[in-house]
């Protein structure tokens, strides 16, 4: 996929087969920004030693095997829309040190 197909409204950058598996973990993400957070100011529960939501880090990691820091860049802009500017930035923190993102 090219840079301009991806910023204006492009295809998912993933193979077709994975596509409804990348959709629900959208879902996932969109579901754990409204009502837990990516981030906390305690760990344990659902958050690692870091403050970090571990079920948004499995799905990061994952995004990341599936197609790697593209992927990954094109659900953080997707996940803009339903979530905010502050939710996406607390979700890039959540998901840093995962394959090369924010390395």
């Amino acid at each position: 996929m090219s840079f301009l197909q991806n910023l204006f409204g492009g295809g998912m950058p993933c193979p077709s087969d994975r596509r409804a598996e990348v959709n629900k973990m959208f879902d996932d993400l969109v579901r754990i920004g409204q009502k837990e957070g990516f981030l906390s100011e305690h760990s344990g529960g659902g958050f690692n030693t870091q403050c970090r939501n571990i079920q948004a880090r499995q799905i990061g990691q994952r995004l990341y095997d599936i197609g790697g820091v593209e992927l990954m860049d094109y659900i953080m802009r997707k996940i803009k829309r339903p979530l905010g500017k502050e939710l996406s930035a607390h979700l890039e923190y959540c998901w840093a040190e995962i394959g090369t993102w924010l390395s």
